[in-house]
C-alpha cells in the first residue's frame, strides 16, 4: 500500500479530526487515525466511540487498504515540514515509512481491522442548514449547557426541530439560552440533545462558512456531512426539562442599556464582590441603575450608577455576576433589554438589535437573594 499526498493538506485534515481523540483512550486503538485507502481517495477517520469524524482526500495512488497510524507521532512530525510531497509506503515489518524531500520516518502501525466500525443511522430524518448558522447556534447556547455528570440531559443543547422554527436551548439551571430561527424549519417534528464535544468540533470547523450542512439523526444518533467531512455522534439519552415552564410570562419591569457599558460595569463592580457568591446588585430607580457590590469579609465594595431607559418599579435585584457576563458577551447587540417582574423570579436578557431576519435570542438568568 503507497500513496502520495502533500503535507499542508494533509496536516490540515488531520488537525480537524486531532479534537476528536481524548488522551486518555481506554482502547489504545483509539490513539490512532485510520487510514483506508481505495486508489486515488483516502478516507481518514478519528474516534472517541461516542463520535467519529471521517476525511475524504485525494492522494495519488492506485493501491487499496487500510492501517491506523499513532495520531499524535503524526501529527508531531507534520508539524515540522513546509509544503511538500509526502510518499507514504506500508511496509512488511509492521511499520508505515513516510519519505519527504530530506528523509525517511519509520512509525508502527496498527492493523485496521481494530479500529471501531462507525454507527450506520437507520432510517433518518434529514434537515439542511448553512455551516455558519449552525455554528452560530452553537456557539450562543453552549456556554449555558451544565457540566454535572449526574444530570447529564443538561451537559449537551437540546435541539428542538419543527415544521415551522428550530430551536437550540441550552442550560445548567442558573443560566438558560434559547436561540429559535424561524427561517428554518425540518420536514417533521424531532427532539434530542446533542453532547457538547461534537458541538464545539463543529462550531470551530463550520463559523463563517457558506457550505452547505446535511444534518440527519434518528432516536439515538446524529450525523452531519459537509465539505470532504463526516461527522456521526451518540446522542444524550433521557428527557430534556421542560424550560418553557421555567420563563416567566408576566415581566412588567424592563430596563433598556447599552450592552457595552452594561457589560464593563459588571465587570468592573464584580471585581469587589464576593469571590464565592459573584454576588452583584442592581438597584434600579427611574431611569437610573445604580451597581454594587460588596465583600464584607474584607471589606471591599464598589458602586456605579448609569443611566437608562426603566419602565416599571424602583426595584432590587440580586445576580450572579459571572453568568451575566457571560451572557452579554454572548450578544452582539448594541442595545439590550433586562426584563424582570419580581426579586426572587429570573431576568429575561434580549438583544434589541444586531439580529439577522428570523433570529431570536432569549437568555434566562436566575437571581440570587440579597442579604440586606
Amino acid at each position: 500500500m503507497k500513496f502520495i499526498v502533500s503535507s499542508s493538506y494533509l496536516q490540515k485534515q488531520l488537525q480537524i479530526l486531532g479534537g476528536v481523540i481524548n488522551n486518555n483512550n481506554t482502547l489504545p486503538i483509539l490513539d490512532n487515525f485510520l487510514f483506508e485507502l481505495d486508489n486515488s481517495t483516502l478516507v481518514v477517520s478519528a474516534s472517541d466511540l461516542e463520535t467519529t469524524m471521517s476525511a475524504t482526500l485525494t492522494v495519488d495512488s492506485d493501491a487499496t487498504g487500510s492501517v491506523a497510524i499513532p495520531a499524535r507521532l503524526l501529527l508531531d512530525t507534520l508539524k515540522t515540514f513546509p509544503e511538500q510531497p509526502l510518499t507514504f509506503i506500508v511496509g512488511d515489518n509492521n511499520t508505515v515509512e513516510i519519505s519527504s524531500n530530506h528523509g525517511k520516518y519509520a512509525l508502527a502501525y496498527a492493523n485496521g481491522e481494530e479500529f471501531p466500525k462507525p454507527i450506520t443511522l437507520e432510517a433518518p430524518s434529514i434537515t439542511k442548514f448553512t455551516g455558519d448558522i449552525l455554528a452560530t447556534a452553537i456557539s450562543k447556547t453552549i456556554f449555558a449547557a451544565g457540566n454535572d455528570d449526574l444530570r447529564p440531559v443538561m451537559s449537551g443543547v437540546f435541539f428542538q426541530f419543527s415544521t415551522e422554527s428550530l430551536i437550540f436551548v441550552a442550560t445548567d439551571a442558573h443560566k438558560l439560552v434559547k436561540y429559535e430561527r424561524t427561517d428554518l424549519a425540518a420536514s417533521q417534528t424531532a427532539e434530542f440533545i446533542m453532547p457538547k464535544k461534537p458541538l464545539n468540533l463543529l462550531k470551530g470547523i463550520l463559523a463563517g462558512s457558506e457550505e452547505e450542512v446535511l444534518m440527519e439523526y434518528n432516536e439515538s444518533n446524529a450525523r452531519f456531512t459537509f465539505d470532504n467531512i463526516d461527522l456521526v455522534c451518540r446522542l444524550i439519552d433521557g428527557k430534556y426539562p421542560n424550560y418553557e415552564a421555567v420563563i416567566p410570562k408576566e415581566n412588567p419591569n424592563q430596563l433598556t442599556i447599552a450592552r457595552n457599558q452594561f457589560l464593563n460595569s459588571v465587570k468592573r463592580v464584580s471585581i469587589f464582590s464576593n469571590k464565592t457568591t459573584h454576588q452583584i446588585r442592581l438597584k434600579i430607580a427611574g431611569s437610573e441603575l445604580n451597581i454594587s457590590a460588596e465583600d464584607i469579609d474584607y471589606s471591599n465594595k464598589a458602586e456605579e450608577r448609569l443611566t437608562c431607559d426603566y419602565q416599571g418599579d424602583d426595584m432590587q435585584i440580586g445576580f450572579n455576576s459571572r453568568f451575566l457576563t457571560e451572557m452579554l458577551n454572548n450578544l452582539d447587540a448594541d442595545d439590550v433589554s433586562l426584563e424582570m417582574s419580581l426579586p426572587n423570579r429570573a431576568g429575561i436578557l434580549t438583544p434589541i438589535d444586531g439580529l439577522d431576519e428570523g433570529e431570536k435570542v432569549t437568555m434566562l438568568v436566575m437571581p440570587v437573594m440579597l442579604n440586606n
